[in-house]
C-alpha cells in the first residue's frame, strides 16, 4: 500500500536517575559518597535511505520513542546511555511540525543524517554533593525528562520530469515505454492511483527520472479526481511533460489551459516551471487530421511549425521546438520548449521526445 503522509509522536528518552551511594570497605577511613550519575537519554534521527519507498511502515507505530538512560550506579560508575531511536525515510520526505506547519528537515539524499530532538540528561549521583560541611549527601538528582514532539511526515518524490494529463491519455504507456517502470496500463480512467518513478537512460551513464502521477480533471484542485492530492509529488520537478490527447473529444487548446490552470491552482512555483507538449495517439488520428490539429493548436499558442534536423522529430507531421537551450541563455518558459504528435504504441517520436527532455534536464541540473 502507498502511503505517502503520516502524523507519529515522537519522544526522546528520559535521562537516568543519580545514584545515592557510600564507599563500604574493609581498612577504609570514612569512605564517603560514591554514587554515580544516570546516563543520557536516546536521542531521535531522521535518516534517508534509498531501499525506502514508502511510509506504509509508520501506519502502526504512532508513537516512536527512544530509550532511556539507565540509572547510576555506586563506586561513581554512570548509567549506561540510552539508545538512541533512528527514523528511517525514504528520499523526499519532509518532517513538519504539526503545531506551527514549519518544514524542520527536508530529506534529500541518500544517507542524509538529521539530529531531531535530544535526551534527557542524567542525574547526578550525591558524590557530587560532598562537601566540607556535608560529608554524607543522601540525596541524588533525577534524570531531565526528555521532548516530545508531534510532527507530520510528508513524501514528495524526485523527479526531473513530471507527466501531467487527464485519465487515460497515455501516461503510463509512455513512462513503461522510456522507462524501467511498469505500471499498470489498461482502457478505463483512473488506471493510475498512486505516483509512479521511472529511469529513463540516455546512453550507458546519462538518465533522468520521470514521475507518473493519476489524471487531473477539471476542478481538480476543488477535489475532484485523484490527481489534486498527489500534484505534491512532482512540486519538486523543474521540467513539466503536458500530455494532450489528439483522439479527444476535446479541444486540445482547452485541454492543455485546463492542465495548467489545475497547476497554477495548487502551486505557483509549479505554475512557472519550464514545460513541453507532447500531442498523444498519433497512431490512430489520420495522419492529414493529425497535421490539421497540430497546426491548429500551434497557431493557437503563437508559434509556427519547425524543422530542426538536430531534433531528430518526424518530419512527416508539424512540430515545434526551441533552440536547443544552453546553461547561459536558457530557453524561453513562457512557451513550451517543445510540441511534438507521438505515438508510444508504435514509437512515434519517442526517441527525439526523450533527449529533448534530457537537454532540458541538463540545463535545470547545472545552471546557477
Amino acid at each position: 500500500m502507498f502511503t505517502d503522509s503520516v502524523e507519529l509522536t515522537v519522544s526522546s528518552g528520559k535521562g537516568g536517575q543519580g545514584c545515592v551511594s557510600f564507599r563500604r570497605e574493609k581498612f577504609v577511613v570514612n569512605g564517603g559518597p560514591n554514587g554515580g550519575d544516570g546516563g543520557k537519554g536516546g536521542d531521535i534521527w531522521f535518516k534517508c535511505d534509498n531501499n525506502t519507498h514508502t511510509l506504509s511502515h509508520f501506519q502502526k507505530k504512532m508513537h516512536i520513542k527512544a530509550d532511556n538512560g539507565a540509572q547510576g550506579e555506586s563506586s561513581n560508575m554512570t548509567g549506561k546511555s540510552g539508545e538512541k531511536k533512528v527514523i528511517i525515510v525514504p528520499p523526499g520526505t519532509q518532517i513538519v511540525d504539526m503545531e506551527s506547519g514549519e518544514v524542520i528537515f527536508d530529506m534529500l539524499k541518500d544517507g542524509q543524517e538529521e539530529l531531531f530532538i535530544t535526551g534527557g540528561r542524567g542525574g547526578l549521583g550525591n558524590t557530587h554533593f560532598k562537601s566540607s560541611t556535608k560529608q554524607r549527601p543522601t540525596y541524588a538528582q533525577p534524570g531531565e525528562k526528555g521532548e516530545t514532539r508531534v510532527i507530520k511526515l510528508e513524501m514528495k518524490l524526485i523527479a526531473d520530469v513530471g507527466l501531467v494529463g487527464f485519465p487515460n491519455v497515455g501516461k503510463s504507456t509512455l513512462i513503461s515505454t522510456v522507462s524501467n517502470a511498469r505500471p499498470e496500463i489498461a482502457n478505463y480512467e483512473f488506471t493510475t492511483l498512486t505516483p509512479k518513478l521511472g529511469q529513463v537512460n540516455i546512453g550507458d551513464f546519462e538518465s533522468f527520472i520521470m514521475a507518473d502521477i493519476p489524471g487531473i480533471i477539471g476542478g481538480a484542485h476543488e477535489g475532484k479526481g485523484l490527481g489534486i492530492q498527489f500534484l505534491k509529488h512532482i512540486e519538486r520537478t523543474k521540467i513539466l511533460l503536458f500530455m494532450v490527447d489528439l483522439a479527444s473529444y476535446r479541444d486540445l487548446k482547452e485541454q492543455i489551459e485546463t492542465l495548467k490552470a489545475e497547476v497554477a491552482a495548487f502551486s505557483d512555483t509549479l505554475a512557472q516551471s519550464g514545460y513541453a507538449i507532447a500531442l498523444t495517439r498519433a497512431d490512430i488520428v489520420p495522419p492529414e487530421q493529425v497535421n490539421k490539429l497540430v497546426n491548429g493548436f500551434l497557431e493557437t499558442i503563437g508559434v509556427k511549425a519547425t524543422k530542426n534536423d538536430e531534433a531528430g522529430f518526424d518530419d512527416s507531421m508539424p512540430y515545434y521546438i526551441q533552440k536547443s537551450p544552453d546553461e547561459t541563455l536558457g530557453y524561453d518558459k513562457t512557451l513550451p520548449y517543445f510540441v511534438a504528435p507521438i505515438s508510444s504504441a508504435i514509437n512515434k517520436n519517442i526517441e527525439p521526445l526523450k533527449y529533448a527532455l534530457f537537454n532540458l534536464v541538463q540545463v535545470n541540473r547545472y545552471s546557477k
